[in-house]
């Protein structure tokens, strides 16, 4: 048996360990190496997540065992740290977005070109079954022409004034946020399942919470632990809680996007509903077991997610029988099974089956657009 592939991760906050657990369930891949921002962060987490070693970024990038490096730090890390990392000669998985700035992801697309190192964005929601079996739909013609595509990414963790996360403050995150973080997935899975390219954007953003009460002491994302009054202080929100975006596509196809951080009762919900020709698809990820086809001449179809009824180039993502529910901690296992099979043949394929670093640039650029469209209030080119 060939020797494990070893791996550090960067960064503990809700994404790092959902790496982690992916990670231990792939073959041949180990865990060595946890990086955070003071060493003894970095030994505690280790610590508690069972990972035999710890460092700061920089001595990490001198371990000559370690073969591949995942980022799953705040934003205004990424560039440095995944150009850092190539340039140790260490393949690189990166947390969305790839970078603040399109000539930064540029940049990174470049180097990435040039030393052949494996490159991927963790655009993880592709790999939910039912979002690959659209696609594998589509291209077999069984959507036909589409006719139009509206999608929404509905979340409620950010609903009240004291709920607050690093993600708000544009330093950290970038001039956008609900786009940026949930819109950015959304807008990704749209060009993957179509096969169509967005031209052009008119977006309306909003911000419910002017200002927000930003805790004085540490709390983790999703914990739902509560402070008292006097551990809060005021200040202001110039990024979006809310966002809609017109599209238009090459085809000619138009379309719209919603994105809401601030929807009650919606915790983490992608839906896209896409019209063809010969049916309609619609899925949900918050029931992403099911998806349903819809037809003008004949009932609708509901399929669910079961390797013998899923066609034969989508069953490599389903693990379990039909009836055993696979979800979010999956779509990162299924993906990792495929850079990490392009890491153990040594280099980039030609055409790889999962997110690049390009593709990461792409909903940059879109990202960009989208910004500037609602600054402009008018319809931006790609």
């Amino acid at each position: 048996m060939s020797q494990p592939i070893k791996v550090a991760i960067v960064g503990t906050g809700f994404i790092g360990p959902a790496h982690l657990e992916a990670l231990r369930r792939i073959p041949h891949v180990e865990v060595v190496a946890l990086v955070e921002i003071t060493q003894e962060l970095a030994n505690e987490k280790a610590k508690q997540l069972g990972i035999p070693r710890a460092y700061l970024f920089q001595e990490m990038l001198h371990q000559a065992d370690i073969d591949v490096v995942h980022i799953c730090t705040p934003n205004f890390l990424h560039y440095s740290q995944a150009k850092a990392v190539m340039e140790a000669e260490k393949h690189v998985i990166c947390e969305k977005p790839l970078a603040l700035t399109i000539e930064e992801a540029e940049d990174l697309v470049r180097i990435a070109k040039s030393t052949g190192l494996v490159n991927a964005v963790h655009f993880n929601l592709r790999y939910y079954p039912m979002v690959r079996q659209m696609k594998v739909m589509r291209e077999k013609g069984e959507l036909g022409k589409v006719y139009s595509i509206m999608g929404s990414y509905l979340q409620d963790w950010l609903f009240l004034q004291t709920d607050y996360n690093w993600r708000l403050e544009p330093d950290k995150s970038g001039d956008s946020r609900a786009i940026a973080d949930i819109g950015s997935h959304l807008l990704d899975i749209t060009e993957y399942v179509t096969g169509l390219k967005i031209t052009e954007v008119f977006a309306d953003f909003s911000t419910v919470h002017k200002t927000r009460l930003k805790p004085l002491k540490p709390i983790e994302t999703y914990s739902g632990k509560m402070l008292t009054p006097s551990d809060y202080q005021e200040v202001p929100i110039n990024t979006e809680d809310h966002a809609t975006v017109l599209l238009r596509f090459d085809n000619g196809a138009k379309g719209s996007i919603t994105v809401s951080q601030v929807n009650a009762g919606r915790k983490n919900r992608l839906n896209i509903e896409i019209a063809g020709s010969e049916a309609a698809f619609e899925f949900n990820s918050e029931r992403p077991n099911e998806l349903w086809i819809g037809k003008r001449e004949k009932a609708n179809e509901h399929l669910l997610k079961d390797p013998s009824l899923v066609h034969k180039e989508v069953s490599s993502l389903v693990s379990f029988p039909g009836g055993h529910n696979e979800g979010f901690p999956d779509t990162s296992k299924q993906m990792f099974k495929e850079v990490y099979a392009a890491i153990s043949s040594g280099k980039q394929p030609d055409k790889p089956s999962y997110p690049t670093f390009a593709d990461g640039c792409r909903e940059l650029l879109i990202g960009e657009r989208i910004v500037e469209s609602n600054k402009k209030q008018a319809w931006v080119k790609i």
